[in-house]
């Protein structure tokens, strides 16, 4: 690892650490009108919890497969300087579209605007990874020895499925909120596995 590629890795922690930090700041305390209970209002917010959950999780993926991916990188050029703060534009985003879905997930069409929004904030980091991906096959100088053309391709081939499932995952949002939001978290399971073997010969 050279300064440079250190660097961006601190910043990106720095980004991630500070997107997973925002997501519990739109979970608030209720309010508790006339005739209702603590323990209710609690309770109701539930859509909230679930979302901060898979959001949590998530993010959490995100920093844990960005860094198994740079394990690959032994320099970085602007190119990849570049497609890295995209993508971190993109993480960067999602305490937003999730406090938005925390709040209408239950809410009719809004529910399924606010879905259809989160699912496509996440296709973006999905192409962000799948961008750096394609930077690393195009450049091997950019790449540690660890790291070949056939790893590359299996992590680009294991990376498009995010894209693609969260694309369908703006159509199933349209459908039903709670069903892409049940998708969302499968869909964190599965990257849960991260890119490591990616990174073998």
């Amino acid at each position: 690892m050279n300064a440079t590629t250190a660097r961006l890795e601190a910043f990106s922690d720095g980004v991630l650490a500070i997107a997973i930090t925002l997501l519990v700041l739109e979970i608030r305390v209720p309010d508790v009108p006339k005739g209702s209970t603590l323990a209710h209002e609690l309770l109701s917010l539930w859509p909230k919890y679930a979302v901060f959950a898979v959001s949590f999780v998530t993010i959490g993926i995100m920093w844990i497969n960005h860094h198994a991916l740079f394990q690959g990188v032994a320099r970085v050029d602007r190119a990849l300087l570049f497609l890295n703060l995209l993508l971190l534009l993109s993480i960067s985003f999602v305490p937003f579209p999730t406090a938005v879905l925390g709040d209408y997930l239950r809410d009719g069409d809004s529910g399924h605007a606010a879905a259809a929004l989160y699912g496509a904030n996440m296709l973006f980091v999905g192409v962000g990874f799948l961008a750096l991906w394609w930077r690393l096959l195009a450049r091997p100088g950019l790449r540690s020895t660890d790291l070949n053309d056939e790893g590359v391709r299996r992590a680009i081939r294991r990376t498009i499925i995010g894209p693609v499932a969260y694309a369908s995952s703006i159509v199933v949002a349209l459908v039903s909120a709670p069903a892409a939001l049940v998708l969302f978290a499968a869909l964190a399971g599965y990257f849960a596995t991260g890119y490591v073997p990616a990174l073998r010969k």
